[in-house]
């Protein structure tokens, strides 16, 4: 039997403190950018520990600092493009300020999310940034006693006390709606997942309000709602069409199902938009390729991702754990006009 390799001893604070001729607590205010000690001082402990290769314990300049430098950000499907293009913004932005950002993805499970946010709540993470699947089931509706700066992202819960960074979806809806009657469609359907919380909600509102508006009737039997993937779009719709009893057009709550809807129309034999228009929500990179070329509702999805880091750096610097000064931002959605509508 070989004996194993021996693993090189790690340098520790005292093997720098030796080194450098100083006392322990010296070189712990010299790493850790503490009062106490020379910039002389600070210089030489600093290339002693380079020239050791020492590595900072990050646990216990946590400890020190009461800070880990650390951000998490929970996310609800990763497949979907949408929600990289939020965790971009939120990653560049945390980034710049040399912060590091954990990612966790739930896969529209809520009790993935409740274990995420308890987890991150144990790691020490210097705040959470939520994009959640439910509008009021979480764990942070729950706590009340922890400085923990939480941001939401794309949606929040109604009557939240916590920060948020959001679209207008009431907004959304209406555009969505109002274009495609404009166009000189009439019998219009919405097609979403059944958990979104308040963003759903409110871009079906929209919809209604639109309709409503200009004196069309809403048929139940042209609302559905299912789950957010590609598949359900294409499986809605081809029972829509199956039935010989079908909408003109459909708005979709997010892009993946609007994807799948026009899949779903074209393996029917029909075309977009002559026999059915179709419009999407989010303005994801897939919707402009050609063959697809989606009409769309467009999220600013890096500037949200961004605006969340930036709540939760101020809430940081304030002590404020977020639900005494709650920031709300609503952010305006652009229409995109292609050649599905």
């Amino acid at each position: 039997m070989k004996d194993r390799p021996v693993q090189p001893s790690r340098a520790t604070i005292i093997d720098i403190a030796k080194a450098a001729g100083i006392s322990y607590s010296s070189v712990s205010r010299a790493l850790n950018g503490l009062k106490g000690v020379s910039e002389d001082t600070r210089r030489k402990v600093r290339d002693i520990a380079e020239g050791m290769g020492y590595f900072p314990n990050a646990v216990a300049q946590g400890l020190v600092r009461r800070r880990t430098g650390t951000l998490g950000l929970i996310i609800p499907d990763i497949t979907n493009p949408f929600y990289p293009e939020l965790a971009l913004g939120v990653e560049e932005r945390a980034s710049r300020e040399g912060l590091c950002t954990f990612l966790c993805n739930t896969d529209y499970d809520p009790k993935k999310e409740k274990t995420y946010i308890k987890t991150l709540l144990e790691k020490q993470v210097d705040g959470i940034i939520l994009a959640p699947i439910s509008g009021t089931a979480n764990l942070f509706e729950e706590r009340h006693n922890m400085p923990l700066p939480c941001v939401y992202l794309g949606n929040a819960p109604e009557n939240t006390k916590y920060s948020y960074v959001v679209t207008d979806n009431v907004r959304g809806g209406y555009l969505a709606a109002r274009t495609l009657i404009e166009k000189g469609y009439r019998r219009i359907g919405f097609v979403s997942g059944s958990e979104g919380g308040s963003a759903v909600d409110e871009r079906h509102s929209g919809f209604v309000e639109a309709m409503r508006r200009y004196d069309l009737p809403v048929r139940e039997d042209d609302v559905r709602r299912e789950d957010w993937r590609l598949q359900s779009g294409h499986e809605i719709v081809s029972r829509m069409i199956d039935s010989k009893d079908h909408p003109e057009a459909l708005i979709a709550g997010n892009d993946l199902l609007a994807l799948g809807i026009i899949l779903g129309i074209r393996e029917k034999g029909l075309k977009v938009p002559d026999d059915m228009a179709v419009i999407g929500f989010d303005d994801i990179p897939t919707a402009s390729f050609p063959g697809i070329d989606l009409s769309t509702i467009r999220q600013p999805k890096i500037r949200m991702g961004e605006a969340a880091v930036e709540i939760i750096l101020d809430l940081i610097a304030s002590g404020d754990g977020g639900d005494k000064s709650p920031r709300r931002v609503i952010m305006d959605p652009e229409l995109v006009l292609r050649s599905t509508c």
